[in-house]
């Protein structure tokens, strides 16, 4: 029995789920938090924070969000995928326009639809897949293999751990891989970033909490579509948090219970209907991001280039390591937990930083052959769209400088690809061993 501490951090970031959007300041800021207009309390009385305070500054900060998300994703506030140019597609099959434009007249595959002037022509998300999964064959899951399941995880928020989670998601999913994300993080990030609301618009047979709590041990009842064509959601909402204190129950009520193993045991129903599976984290040790871990067979840990998220990168490992020999000794499994691969992916780069190259040394020294070669920079497309609780492959047109969007957009198709390719290469390894 394992009593793990869960430091609950601050979302201070829009990897936590926040916003760039200043909001108002009341004029004696952390305090006042009535939406009635607000005075100074006399200079020998200060207010109490009391919960009916709290509970007023929830409501304000849920309204809030809910105003801006109607903004930003008017005029139906749902979320939409782009659609797709020709030389869009051709890039994603590997073939150039001249290819496209003679396959479509062989009609097998989705001809899109020509714009109103008749001068291109544009593809839905689901016709771009078509053409993927044709193109791409040989890298997709080979018959009898089970979906590939990939941990994106670090112990610090405000790494762009669930950015990266999502972007990951939806970039396999251009290329023809049909994936289901899962969102394990009680603030509902992920789910955000999909375009719903975790405290107004989830329910809890939408989460894994019935799994952890014993009420349903099969995964499927909590799967629902989304507005990306091939990416399937299992979401999240703050109410999750009551999973830290059913897991540990479960392991002190029923005999043979193995806590960690509960996510891995819901998920082998669906592993023949995915192809690979993608698991959004907490930001901290607790009894779900154990679960996460222990069902993956491949672990992402994004690491920006400072020096507090490299000492606490350290942490993981060290905390992994230990926590991993006492659960292999409990489990009886002699071969113990083991993974496909181990990425280190230097996210939120900033080359202005000035410590961004030595803290990059460390990294690179430190881990070695686990450091992806790709870095995602710290640019102004990244940012925009996490305010617009997008992702660089949400864009339809970005308004700033094409530069800018396409150093962004070629860093995550490269980390997209270079994932792929552990994937890929782990499917054929087992086909060789077996």
């Amino acid at each position: 029995m394992f009593i793990l501490r869960i430091p609950i951090e601050s979302p201070n970031s829009v990897e936590r789920g926040s916003s760039n959007m200043a909001l108002p300041a009341p004029a004696d800021a952390g305090n006042q938090v009535s939406a009635l207009p607000i005075t100074a309390p006399p200079s020998s009385v200060r207010a109490s924070i009391d919960m009916p305070r709290i509970a007023a500054l929830a409501t304000r900060a849920s309204s809030m969000v809910e105003q801006i998300r109607g903004r930003l994703l008017a005029p139906e506030a749902r979320k939409v995928a782009p659609v797709y140019s020709t030389a869009q597609l051709a890039a994603l099959c590997g073939v150039d326009k001249a290819h496209v434009a003679y396959r479509i007249t062989k009609e097998d595959l989705p001809s899109g639809r020509l714009t109103p002037a008749g001068g291109k022509r544009n593809f839905e998300l689901n016709e771009l897949r078509s053409w993927t999964r044709t193109y791409r064959a040989d890298k997709m899951r080979p018959a009898g293999k089970k979906a590939f399941t990939i941990a994106v995880g670090n112990f610090k928020g405000g790494v762009a751990k669930t950015t990266t989670a999502m972007v990951l998601a939806q970039g396999l999913s251009l290329r023809g891989h049909r994936v289901l994300a899962i969102d394990t993080d009680p603030q509902g990030s992920l789910t955000t970033l999909h375009g719903l609301l975790p405290e107004a618009e989830i329910s809890e047979d939408m989460t894994i909490a019935p799994l952890c709590d014993g009420t349903e041990s099969d995964i499927r009842y909590a799967i629902r579509s989304t507005y990306w064509d091939g990416l399937d959601l299992v979401a999240a909402a703050p109410f999750l948090f009551s999973a830290e204190f059913a897991l540990p129950a479960r392991q002190m009520q029923e005999p043979g219970a193995k806590f960690w193993d509960v996510l891995n045991i819901g998920l082998e129903s669906v592993r023949d209907l995915y192809d690979v599976i993608v698991i959004d984290t907490p930001p901290s040790l607790s009894y779900v991001t154990i679960n996460a871990l222990w069902a993956a067979n491949g672990i992402i840990v994004p690491v920006p280039p400072s020096g507090l998220d490299f000492a606490s990168s350290a942490q993981f490992w060290s905390l992994l390591a230990d926590l991993g020999g006492n659960l292999d000794a409990q489990s009886g499994d002699r071969a113990g937990k083991a993974f496909d691969f181990l990425h280190v992916l230097l996210s939120r780069v900033d080359p202005s930083d000035p410590a961004t190259p030595a803290v990059r040394q460390w990294i690179q020294a430190t881990y070695g052959e686990y450091t992806l070669p790709v870095e995602i920079p710290k640019t102004s497309v990244t940012s925009n769209k996490a305010a617009e609780f997008a992702t660089v492959y949400d864009v339809q047109k970005y308004e700033g400088a094409a530069k800018t969007y396409k150093r962004a957009a070629d860093a995550y198709d490269s980390f997209v690809e270079l994932v792929e390719q552990s994937v890929v290469s782990s499917w054929q390894d087992k086909a060789q061993v077996q």
